[in-house]
Formats: structure tokens, C-alpha cells, sequence
């Protein structure tokens, strides 16, 4: 690392001296100044005598996360900061007590052990699945699922009564703009966009009204259908293949499934070679052993994959 330096106003005449120490500085600035640990890490209170540091408030943060999160910067590090203060004074405090000797402090003390070698172990496994190859393989295997969906874009408005939506479909026939009636007519919350649904698949609606809206031609208008939610009208705008959406779109979630998958896979492996005794259930009965056969070779079929 290179430290610069503030520009110095110097008279017109420098001595040897001051030559000698522009030979050491260019020399320093050649080779970069060496950065003490602390100075990246200062101490920003002391309690009676005990350092809090900047990486403590950092990992204070951490821990308490949501209860900061509308605090600017620097109120969240005073707060930080005096909590971190209150706590060394009350954990002295604590000990000078003999808190620590407790069998309630023990257990809790051990559960928090545990919980955080736990933690930080999945934290670990996690992170070192998530590699571009990894991510890029469960995405592209999503995609390939996605990809030539038929979606649908409709609208629709939405009655209490058939006699409401039959009413509807005549103002329509006669010319009514189907967005402006959807405003003022329909109960769904997404009136006022005109009772836009955007593009959607068939699963993600109820099956009454996918029927229904996947057989409709773009810009026919259907007769009125019924469903838990009352009585429909829908337009439908546009059909369409089902495009996945951008790798980068995505990584986030991506990054998500498969940290939690293979903390999930590494829990279970572990799980596996364990012995775990369950006594407030009682004991499984021994599996009974099944029958040897012969296999024949036509039977046989490949092992089916798991799908993500």
C-alpha cells in the first residue's frame, strides 16, 4: 500500500539535510509504508482498561442486525458502541458474581457454543458450494424448464353475481373500453390498473379461470366465469413462450438455493453417520429383510434424477 502524502509549502533554499530526507521519502514512496494491524483496526473505547475495537462494533452489527437497520451510520455505531460499553461494565459485573458458575449459564453457554460452531461451519460449506460452475448448472437446468411455457397477458374484472358479469359483457360488446370499466366495476385489488394481470402461466392461476383464459384468443373477451373469488370477465392481450430471465437477473437466488441445498446435503450426510437415539419416541421396528431375486437385465431402468 502506498501512502500519499499532503503537499508541503518549503522555502526556496533546502539544505543537505532536507535533501537527505527527500532521498528517504522517495525511497518510502518506491516501496509503500508498511500498515500496522491496528491502525485498521483502532480502538475506539476502552472499559476499565478492557480495548473495544472497531471490528467488535462491525461484529456487534452483525449480530443485531434488524434492530438498526433505520439508524443512519453514525447513530447505529454510538449505539453500537454504547452497547458494547454496557456490556463489558455488566458482564464484569457478571463475573465478579460468579455468574459463570451457574448451571443455567453453563447449558446456555453451551447451546450458544454450539449454535455458533454449527453456524459457522454451515456458513462455510455453504460458501464454498456457491461457485460460478455450480450456479451456472442449476440455472441452466431451470431454464431449460421454463423455457416454451406458454404465458398468458390478461385482464379481467371481477363481480359478486353472474347477473353483474353478463351485465358487463353487454357494455363491452357495445364498445365499453374494458380498462376503464375494470376501474370502475371490479373488486380486485388490481382495478386500478385496469384490471391488469400481466403475463402469467397456467399453474398460477385457478384452474376455472387458466382454462379459460389459455383457450381465449389475444383480444377476444370471455363470458363470464366463475371461480372461489366471484365472477370474472377477462380480456386476454397477448400470448407468449416462456423466456428464463437473464443469468445475472437471478444470481441472487440462485447463490440462495444452492448455499441453503448444500448445507442442507452436508446436514444430512452428517446426520447419516450419526448415532442418534430418540427417547422420547419409541424405537422403529428392524425393517424386515426382503427377498432376494434374481434381477434381469430387461428390467433394469436408470436411476431417476433429482430434480432442483
Amino acid at each position: 500500500m502506498t501512502t500519499s502524502f499532503a503537499e508541503t509549502k518549503t522555502g526556496l533554499r533546502l539544505g543537505l539535510a532536507s535533501l537527505a530526507v527527500t532521498g528517504c521519502v522517495a525511497a518510502v514512496l518506491a516501496f509503500g509504508l508498511p500498515v500496522r494491524a491496528e491502525d485498521t483496526n483502532p480502538v475506539l473505547a476502552k472499559v476499565n482498561g478492557s480495548e473495544i475495537r472497531q471490528s467488535d462494533v462491525a461484529l456487534a452489527e452483525e449480530e443485531l442486525g434488524p434492530s438498526l437497520a433505520q439508524m443512519d451510520p453514525a447513530t447505529k455505531k454510538d449505539n453500537v458502541l454504547a452497547f458494547l460499553i454496557d456490556m463489558k461494565i455488566v458482564a464484569k459485573a457478571a463475573e465478579d458474581k460468579k455468574v459463570e458458575n451457574s448451571e443455567d449459564f453453563k447449558k446456555r453457554l453451551a447451546f450458544t457454543r454450539n449454535r455458533l460452531l454449527m453456524d459457522s461451519l454451515l456458513a462455510s460449506e455453504g460458501k464454498a458450494a456457491t461457485t460460478d460452475e455450480a450456479m451456472k448448472k442449476v440455472y441452466e437446468e431451470a431454464a431449460k424448464q421454463i423455457s416454451g411455457e406458454q404465458e398468458v397477458h390478461a385482464r379481467h374484472i371481477l363481480v359478486e353475481t353472474e347477473d353483474e358479469a353478463k351485465a358487463i359483457k353487454a357494455e363491452l360488446a357495445k364498445g365499453a373500453d374494458f380498462a376503464e370499466l375494470a376501474k370502475k366495476k371490479s373488486k380486485d385489488p388490481g382495478a386500478s390498473d385496469g384490471g391488469d394481470l400481466g403475463f402469467f402461466t397456467k399453474e398460477q392461476m385457478v384452474p376455472e379461470f387458466s382454462t379459460v383464459a389459455f383457450a381465449l384468443e389475444p383480444g377476444k373477451i370471455s363470458d363470464p366465469v366463475k371461480s372461489q373469488f366471484g365472477w370474472h370477465v377477462i380480456k386476454v392481450e397477448e400470448k407468449r413462450s416462456r423466456k428464463a430471465p437473464d443469468f445475472d437477473q437471478v444470481r441472487g437466488q440462485i447463490e440462495t438455493y444452492v448455499t441453503r441445498k448444500a448445507q442442507a446435503d452436508y446436514v444430512a450426510k452428517l446426520r447419516e453417520a450419526a448415532k442418534v437415539e430418540r427417547m422420547d419416541k419409541p424405537a422403529e421396528p428392524a425393517a424386515k429383510p426382503e427377498a432376494k431375486t434374481e434381477a434381469k437385465p430387461e428390467a433394469a431402468k436408470p436411476a431417476e434424477t433429482k430434480k432442483k
